[in-house]
């Protein structure tokens, strides 16, 4: 179910509405173009993760295949990625909550959320998990309902309803021109950033090899099921000029259905998915840190376990970072949370490359090595791991080109050089083996 309901989160049931005003009925290809980067680099982790589970990954992988400073920039690449994403969404969370308790301080709604979520992740891997299945299990169901109902009102045979499949091509398919699809996956790329938790959590499952395997299989169907499937019924059932930017466009649609209490429904399965993002963050936060401690790119202290195996230094450390955070976005918005926030930008598309980079390593070793150890392989090898490199170089230039995106690309390459620079002057020739 972590897999399974991993990419679905709030940037789909709010943001998708943004990027379809933005990109018109082509932000179906937006989607699709996204997703089959995701699909690819998934592959590609999952052939790595199948030969060798390791806890901590791609981060592992890059180590081995890439040299040290590989191995330590996408780490800590990684979790200061999720440590920004987990203060964003308490801060997204208060705010859904706020209306609810107006007298209450949103920063107070912040805190209870980071405190309950960080109980459940230092109680044990079991409750982490168990908590991620319900979450998940919300977003699923709603998704797989969408789609159902949806499916039936575009075809007209919801009562009341017409068919309204050609709404996709209204005003033309490409409405706002052939680049805004790339403009598209510059904004959608990021929805999908998470899918890859899986090979992550795996490390600690009774069956790692099968769990990835399964997991990896099945992310083709889920991102065209999902995400393409539910957008392409958002353009059908209401016409893409009156599709909503600001508020989610799937409560418009359950609405449309003339389903009642539309919006109060979609803003709870939106709390969910935020509760859903906060838990896997301060968990793959805390087992990157833990990883990264365990080549020696962090500190000696972090190792400490408790009764239940459950690495409590690594998790309260990402969490007090995570409350510095959400304390900036009150006391600082507009600098410190500001660069928090943005300088994770371009993360996702800089792990995605130093993965893909690891795996045409990696696979070429295997193959002379332990050839038997290959039992999933990448599609194509190597001609797609070069084109999803060339993918992604796409996306970094359209993001630099791009006026609204080209600072967050900036600020990521600040953090990513800030990773490079710390490794250079004081990690270099002190990691250990272990």
């Amino acid at each position: 179910m972590i897999a399974l309901g991993g990419i679905i989160g709030a940037s789909l049931f709010i943001g998708s509405g943004a990027v379809i005003r933005t990109v018109g009925p082509a932000a179906v290809l937006s989607y699709a173009l996204g997703g089959m980067i995701v699909v690819l680099v998934m592959r590609m982790l999952g052939e790595m993760a199948t030969a060798a589970p390791a806890l901590g990954s791609f981060m592992e992988y890059a180590r081995s295949s890439l040299g040290e400073w590989a191995g330590f920039t996408v780490g800590w690449l990684y979790w200061y990625f999720w440590v920004g994403v987990v203060a964003f969404e308490a801060v997204a969370g208060a705010e859904l909550l706020q209306p609810l308790l107006p007298s209450v301080p949103q920063w107070a709604f912040s805190l209870v959320l980071m405190l309950l979520l960080t109980a459940a992740n230092l109680v044990s891997v079991r409750s982490f998990g168990e908590t991620e299945f319900w979450l998940a299990s919300v977003k699923v169901v709603t998704i797989v309902v969408f789609l159902l109902f949806g499916s039936l009102f575009a075809l007209g045979l919801w009562p009341g309803s017409s068919f309204s499949v050609g709404n996709i091509a209204l005003d033309g398919f490409f409405a706002g021109g052939g680049f805004s699809v790339l403009h598209g996956v510059v904004i959608v790329i990021f929805s999908y950033f998470g899918t890859e938790i899986v090979t992550i959590v795996s490390a600690e499952s009774a069956e790692p090899e099968r769990a990835v395997a399964k997991a990896t299989k099945a992310v083709v169907w889920r991102v065209l099921l999902f995400y393409v499937g539910s957008v392409a019924l958002l353009v059908m059932i209401t016409p893409w000029r009156d599709v909503p930017s600001e508020s989610s466009p799937f409560a418009a649609a359950f609405t449309r259905f003339g389903l009642p209490g539309a919006e109060v429904i979609v803003n709870v399965v939106v709390f969910t998915a935020v509760l859903s993002v906060l838990n896997s963050g301060l968990y793959t936060a805390s087992r990157m840190l833990f990883a990264l401690h365990g080549r020696g790119f962090a500190p000696g202290w972090i190792r400490d376990v408790n009764s239940r195996g459950v690495p409590w230094k690594a998790i309260v450390l990402s969490t007090l970072v995570g409350y510095v955070a959400v304390a900036m976005s009150y006391v600082a918005p507009d600098t410190v949370f500001y660069f928090i926030i943005n300088s994770a930008g371009a993360v996702a598309l800089f792990v995605y490359a130093i993965i893909a980079l690891s795996q045409l390593r990696m696979r070429r070793r295997l193959e002379r090595e332990a050839p038997e150890r290959l039992k999933l392989r990448m599609w194509l090898f190597p001609y797609l791991t070069w084109a999803t490199l060339g993918l992604i170089g796409v996306v970094v230039l359209t993001m630099a080109v791009l006026g609204d995106t080209r600072s967050q690309l900036a600020l990521s390459l600040v953090s990513l050089a800030a990773i490079l620079l710390v490794y250079a002057l004081f990690v270099r020739g002190r990691t250990r083996e272990t």
